[in-house]
C-alpha cells in the first residue's frame, strides 16, 4: 500500500507541475519536466517528436498563442509503469490577431523515470470554441 501511495503521489506531483508550468506560460519549465530521451506524442496518431529540442520548440510558442489558462485534472488509473490522466482546460487561444475562448477535454498517458521525469507522453484532446 505504501508503494502505491508513493507512486500516486509521484504522478500527482508531476501532473500538477506540468499543468502549473503550462498555466504560467513557461514552456521551458514544462519541457524540463520531460526526460531528454522522452517519447513525446503531441497527437495520438502522429509520430513522436524526434528529440527533446523539438519538444522544447513546441512549448516555446505557448506564451505567444495562449493566455488566461485554468485547469483541472483527475488521475483515472495508474500502475508503476503508466498513468492515465483526464484533464480539462479553459484558455484564450491567440491565432495572429484573432482570439478565441476554448474548452479542452484531454487525456494524457504518461510514464515517469526513476528521477520523476516523464519518459513517455501521449495526449488525446478535444477542443471546442465557446
Amino acid at each position: 500500500i505504501t508503494e502505491g501511495f508513493i507512486m500516486l503521489s509521484s504522478y500527482l506531483e508531476w501532473v500538477t507541475k506540468f499543468m502549473e508550468s503550462w498555466k504560467a506560460l513557461d514552456g521551458i519549465k514544462t519541457a524540463e519536466l520531460l526526460s531528454k530521451d522522452v517519447d513525446y506524442y503531441e497527437t495520438p496518431n502522429g509520430e513522436p517528436c524526434a528529440s527533446w529540442d523539438e519538444v522544447l520548440e513546441l512549448w516555446k510558442v505557448v506564451p505567444c498563442n495562449q493566455r488566461d489558462i485554468t485547469y483541472s485534472f483527475d488521475i483515472i488509473c495508474y500502475t508503476q509503469e503508466v498513468c492515465i490522466v483526464n484533464w480539462k482546460m479553459k484558455r484564450v487561444f491567440i491565432n495572429g490577431t484573432e482570439e478565441s475562448k476554448q474548452v479542452i477535454d484531454g487525456i494524457f498517458q504518461i510514464s515517469l523515470d526513476n528521477e520523476g521525469k516523464c519518459k513517455f507522453f501521449k495526449q488525446w484532446r478535444h477542443t471546442e470554441v465557446v
